[in-house]
């Protein structure tokens, strides 16, 4: 049985300021300790520096943004770094069969992305941006709009003859509740209406929508794919189970939080936007007894490694478990659960290259970026992939 998870998690938070508002004391980067488990944590007192925006910025041609997914998929090259070693290898992602043991846990993410982005219309004929971020109930929807100032509370907007909207209210970080107007189901309907929202540096139009999600995905509710994972085909999963790696299926709908960029020069004063994820009783075996064992947890993707690292409790083991999270993982960070990630390369500044980087260090993730320009991979949602071992 799945229960609801006690509270939204954000790891860390500050313990005391210096006038100037600069975090001096913090505690260590760690989830919270859930409802049930006693006391919260204090976890280990440790003077850090401030963790600097500009601390995770690298120089990356433009050209090595890829434009359109690998074919085949698991054709993608992929950057193996040993973080005990330093050593790095330069692969194809299908042999990444060759780096997992008998008995690994592989954990993805089975979301499924919504053709969430449309157009609709003001009355005065203005026209607006929708994209769909988290479902609040049946009609009604936290969305993304643009321009915002064509939105205010109370507006109402026609996408075609089939489908209407009304803003409701305003989100503290400004996005829009709106609630839907139809006759039929709200999912034929955005079958017809909505298309993939791909991010804003991919330029060329996708031609099969199928690329921009993953062959596992299963339940609908993401604005964005977990691209870690759009690697993997039949095929090469069944090459996977075959060698006697377990496959755990977690679920984690990828909204604004996943592509929010870090506007604070300083990074501990960023906010997540809470995302929806769900461990079930399956998933939860699977993880821990392979906790119970030593057997390996590989993360596919940062999704995945945010879903575990939420529900798992100080000695990595999961219970199931559904809510929102709001996790934030930087360095320095004491993972519970995960013990490997695959992940693609991320935008600079990104949050997800922050907890990349929390895997090893902000120099050594820096050092294997710098290489990757170097030997030319190419980057962000279709690009290539790399296995943090």
């Amino acid at each position: 049985m799945t229960h609801p998870c006690p509270r939204e998690t954000r790891a860390g938070h500050t313990v005391s300021r210096q006038s100037a508002g600069i975090p001096c004391l913090r505690l260590r980067n760690e989830p919270r300790s859930r409802a049930g488990e006693g006391e919260e944590s204090l976890g280990n007192f440790m003077e850090e520096k401030v963790l600097k925006k500009s601390d995770f910025w690298y120089d990356l041609p433009e050209e090595l943004i890829a434009q359109t997914p690998a074919e085949p998929r698991d054709s993608s090259r992929l950057l193996v770094y040993h973080r005990q070693s330093g050593e790095i290898e330069h692969k194809i992602f299908r042999d990444i069969v060759d780096y997992l043991h008998e008995g690994d846990v592989l954990v993805v993410n089975r979301t499924r992305v919504l053709p969430a982005r449309m157009f609709a219309f003001t009355r005065n004929g203005g026209k607006v941006e929708v994209l769909l971020l988290k479902r609040h109930s049946l009609d009604e929807w936290e969305v993304l709009v643009r321009p915002g100032k064509k939105c205010r509370p109370g507006t109402e907007l026609v996408v075609n003859e089939e489908l209407s909207l009304r803003v409701e209210g305003v989100t503290d970080s400004g996005e829009r509740v709106v609630k839907f107007f139809y006759e039929g189901t709200f999912e034929d309907i955005l079958s017809r209406v909505g298309t993939m929202p791909l991010p804003p540096y991919i330029h060329e139009k996708l031609r099969d929508p199928e690329r921009y999600q993953t062959v596992y995905s299963k339940e609908n509710g993401s604005a964005a794919a977990p691209t870690a994972g759009l690697h993997f085909t039949p095929e090469l999963l069944q090459k996977i189970r075959d060698k006697g790696v377990e496959i755990a299926e977690v679920l984690l709908h990828v909204g604004l939080g996943t592509f929010r960029p870090v506007k604070e020069d300083n990074v501990l004063d960023h906010k997540m936007h809470s995302e929806y994820y769900e461990v079930d009783e399956k998933a939860a075996d699977i993880v821990n007894r392979a906790k119970k064992e030593g057997r390996r947890v590989i993360a596919v993707g940062t999704t995945s490694v945010r879903t575990l690292e939420t529900v798992a409790d100080e000695n990595g083991m999961l219970r199931p478990c559904k809510g929102n999270t709001e996790i934030f993982i930087y360095p320095p960070y004491r993972f519970r659960c995960v013990d490997a990630l695959i992940t693609n390369f991320h935008l600079p500044e990104s949050t997800l290259i922050m907890l990349v980087a929390s895997l090893c260090s902000r120099e050594e993730i820096l050092r294997v970026y710098k290489t990757a320009v170097e030997e030319r991979y190419r980057f962000f949602s279709f690009g290539d992939a790399m296995f943090l071992v």
